[in-house]
């Protein structure tokens, strides 16, 4: 478009002057987004053929602009004034208010809790006390009767050997009546026998809450939970280990790559993991979202390896705790006892914590920290976790 066909000028020559043709610039390119003299937009101008305006209408329009903007601006500030004004101190005064009652809360949660955790400990404590009392008392009646056994043995002891001594035959023959009772009556003290009244019966400081409780303390406490991995020297022919040895994959059919080694399972699904806890307090989680027949628990390192018999069977022996599910039924298994464990629903993870020093092994789910099983057992030596699985896969999560 030429500056001719655009209509006459925009008026008298003002401002700075087109250093090309050193003429007003009165017009804008809108092509190029600048201002341009009459002798750009014709013919062998530089904007010959662009869109061209006059710097009047450009001009206008970014003031228009700028007026639209000032009143944007005014309008955001007044929001803004409004909402400092009036937003924030109600905002504030909700966060006080929502402050004061969350901290009510909490105070007076962990006052139930700390009531609770007083009632039951006075609880606990009185039955340990009840129940050491009883021991003793137990303790001191046969304590009692086996002195006067004692003595009444000793009395007969020393008839018959006086007997013996100064009694000539005919005296003897007259007191055989005697002897025969003397001896009846010590033949009918019997020997001490192990009785389970004179043991302290430590299942009285055990509580089910107590457990929840310290479950959930002791996982608190804890900075995480181990780094356990699977020993592939351990790992049956009927599983593959990952690269990273926390996951076992569980195959029907016998793997013929792997080195026969005394450590490997050679006929059940097992595998160990490569270290063991001989104190402390260990956690760690296994994902068996993915499998409907698994195992996961402790064994001693005794764990018998070869063999399709109970011995190297997981629950099945002196040697291994384990948690085991098939199907929808879940047990707890040790030297070959099954406590059934009526779970209302599978859990994705099963958590295991191992307590040496109180000598208890409890399984829990990590998603609601619920307790699932807890046993207490007099562990003889060192434990590795120990894991099965005869469907799909099971993973140790870290």
């Amino acid at each position: 478009m030429s500056a001719e066909s655009a209509g006459p000028g925009p008026g008298p020559e003002p401002g700075p002057l087109c250093p090309e043709h050193g003429q007003a610039l009165k017009w804008f390119c809108c092509s190029e987004r600048r201002p341009v003299c009459a002798a750009c937009t014709e013919l062998g101008g530089r904007c010959q053929g662009h869109r061209i305006r006059p710097a009047e209408q450009r001009a206008e329009e970014l003031r228009n602009k700028i007026v639209d903007q000032c009143e944007r601006l005014q309008l955001q500030s007044a929001g803004i004034t409004k909402y400092m004004a009036e937003v924030l101190p109600e905002k504030n005064q909700r966060a006080v208010s929502m402050a004061s009652a969350a901290r009510e809360l909490v105070i007076q949660r962990l006052g139930l809790v700390r009531s609770l955790c007083e009632t039951e400990e006075q609880r606990l404590l009185e039955r340990v006390h009840g129940e050491e009392e009883r021991a003793h008392q137990s303790i001191l009646t046969q304590r009692v009767h086996w002195a006067e056994a004692l003595e009444k043995l000793g009395t007969i002891r020393t008839f018959l050997v006086d007997v013996l001594t100064h009694l000539d035959d005919l005296q003897l023959i007259q007191k055989e009546q005697e002897i025969f009772e003397r001896t009846e009556e010590a033949e009918g003290i019997l020997d001490p026998q192990e009785s389970k009244k004179l043991n302290f019966n430590e299942k009285c400081a055990w509580s089910p809450l107590l457990t929840q409780l310290w479950a959930t303390a002791a996982l608190g406490s804890l900075s995480g939970v181990e780094d356990v991995r699977i020993d592939e020297r351990t790992v049956s022919p009927f599983l593959q280990l990952s690269d990273d040895r926390k996951t076992l994959t569980f195959s029907a059919k016998k793997s013929k790559d792997c080195a026969d080694d005394p450590e490997r399972f050679d006929h059940w699904p097992n595998a160990l993991a490569a270290t063991s806890f001989q104190a402390g307090l260990h956690a760690w989680i296994v994902n068996v979202q993915n499998s409907c027949a698994y195992k996961v628990g402790v064994a001693l390192g005794q764990l018998p390896r070869k063999g399709s018999g109970g011995d190297s069977r997981l629950g099945h022996n002196t040697y291994s705790w384990v948690f085991s599910r098939y199907d929808q039924e879940f047990c707890f298994s040790h030297d070959g006892q099954h406590e059934p464990l009526g779970l209302l629903r599978c859990p994705a993870q099963l958590g295991i914590l191992l307590d040496l020093q109180a000598q208890e092994l409890l399984f829990y789910d990590p998603a609601s920290g619920m307790v699932l099983h807890t046993h207490h057992a007099s562990f003889p030596g060192p434990l590795f976790p120990v894991f099965a699985v005869a469907d799909q896969t099971i993973s140790i999560v870290h």
